[in-house]
C-alpha cells in the first residue's frame, strides 16, 4: 500500500503517514475570532470522532484567537491561510499545529521563505493545498483544460518551492469537485511523492449529493491504499462530515468499531414504519461502543431469515415486534417497546 510508505509527519500529538491510522478531519464554520462558539463546536466534533480540526484564519484577530482556542481543545488545530503570509506566521506563533497554504497565493519567494522559516523554527508541518478551481493558467493551457496531470504538476511545483527553501515537513492535498479527476490525480501523485496525502472531494455539495460524491471518490482512492487523512466536505453541519467519514472508513474495512445498521428496502410486505424505525435505530446506536451489526427488518415473515448475518436484529409486524439474534427469534415484544428492547440488549451486550 502507498500509505505504508509515506513520510511520517507529526501534527500536534498525532502522527500521520507511514501506515499510521487514517485520521478524520473537519473544519469549523464559526467565526474563529469568536473563541467561545469555536471551542464549543470543536468539542462537539471531538466527541463525534473528529481527530484534526481546521479553522479559517482570515484576520489577525482570528490568528490571535488560536492561542485561546488551543487551551480548551484536545485535538491538533490546523490554520487555514489563503493569501496573507503574515497571518500564517501569526497563526504559528499562536500555537497552530499545522498550516494550510497554497504557496501560489502567498506571493513572492521572500514571503514564502518568511513562512517556511517560522515553520522550520517551530517544527510546524505545512499542508500544500492545490485546488482544481485555481489551477494556474499556464498549466490549463499546457494540458488543454483542468486535468489530473495539471493538478499533480501544480502540487509538485509548490512542494519543490518549499523543499528548495530547506523544508520537507509537508502534507499534500489536491482537490477537485470532479470525482474521477480527483481519483486519477491521487493515483498519479501517489507514484511521484512520499509525502502524506490529505484526501477529499472539494465542494462536494449538500448532504445528499456531497455524501454520494465523497463516498464514491474517497472509496476509489482509499481502496487503493492512498490517503493519510480525510475530510468529507459537505454543505451542512460539520458533525455530519464526521459521521460520514467514519461510515466510509468502516465500510472499506479500514476502521473497526461502531454499530453498523443494515435495513431491508421497503416493499409491499412491510407492516411497520420501517423508514422511521431504521432512522431511529441509527440515531440510537451512535453512543454505543460496540463493533457489531444490527438489522432492522420490515416484516416478521422474512425478517428473521434475512437478518441472520447480523449479530442482532428487530423485525416489525402489526402491533408486535421480534427481537432476533443470528436469525433466531429470541423475544416477541409489543411494537411500541421494540426500540427500547433493542437498546437494552445492546447496552447489556456480552460477547
Amino acid at each position: 500500500m502507498y500509505r505504508d510508505h509515506t513520510k511520517v509527519i507529526q501534527i500536534g500529538d498525532r502522527k500521520i503517514g507511514g501506515g499510521n491510522p487514517i485520521l478524520i478531519q473537519s473544519m469549523t464554520n464559526t467565526k474563529t475570532e469568536d473563541v467561545k462558539s469555536t471551542v464549543e463546536q470543536i468539542l462537539a466534533l471531538e466527541e463525534a470522532g473528529c481527530e484534526i480540526i481546521r479553522c479559517a484564519v482570515p484576520t489577525m484577530e482570528a490568528a490571535q484567537a488560536l492561542s485561546d482556542i488551543k487551551k480548551e481543545i484536545h485535538i491538533p488545530l490546523v490554520a487555514d491561510i489563503h493569501f496573507d503570509y503574515r497571518l500564517a506566521i501569526a497563526a504559528m506563533e499562536n500555537g497552530a499545529d499545522k498550516i494550510r497554504i497554497n504557496p501560489g497565493n502567498i506571493g513572492s519567494i521572500q514571503r514564502i521563505k518568511a513562512v517556511v522559516d517560522v515553520a522550520k523554527e517551530r517544527s510546524v508541518p505545512i499542508r500544500v493545498g492545490v485546488n482544481s478551481g485555481s489551477l494556474e493558467k499556464e498549466l490549463v493551457e499546457k494540458y488543454h483544460g483542468v486535468t489530473a496531470e495539471g493538478l499533480v504538476e501544480s502540487a509538485l511545483d509548490k512542494v519543490k518551492i518549499i523543499e528548495d527553501l530547506g523544508y520537507d515537513n509537508l502534507v499534500i492535498s489536491i482537490k477537485s469537485s470532479d470525482v474521477l479527476m480527483c481519483a486519477k490525480a491521487h493515483e498519479l501523485i501517489a507514484q511521484k511523492t512520499q509525502y502524506p496525502l490529505h484526501v477529499g472531494i472539494t465542494e462536494a455539495g449538500t448532504l445528499y449529493s456531497g455524501n454520494l460524491k465523497s463516498a464514491v471518490g474517497l472509496g476509489i482512492i482509499l481502496y487503493q491504499g492512498i490517503g493519510d487523512t480525510i475530510r468529507v466536505s459537505l454543505t451542512g453541519a460539520p458533525l455530519e462530515e464526521i459521521k460520514s467519514a467514519k461510515r466510509i472508513l468502516k465500510t472499506l474495512g479500514i476502521r473497526k468499531g461502531g454499530v453498523e445498521v443494515v435495513s431491508c428496502p421497503t416493499c409491499g410486505r412491510t407492516q411497520i414504519d420501517l423508514i422511521g424505525l431504521a432512522n431511529q435505530v441509527e440515531t440510537m446506536v451512535q453512543d454505543i461502543p460496540l463493533d457489531i451489526k444490527v438489522a432492522v427488518m420490515g416484516c416478521v415473515v422474512n425478517g428473521p431469515g434475512e437478518a441472520k448475518e447480523a449479530d442482532i436484529g428487530i423485525a416489525g409486524g402489526v402491533g408486535v415486534g421480534l427481537l432476533i439474534k443470528k436469525g433466531e427469534v429470541i423475544k416477541k415484544v409489543p411494537e411500541a417497546r421494540l426500540l427500547d428492547t433493542l437498546r437494552e440488549e445492546l447496552l447489556n451486550w456480552e460477547k
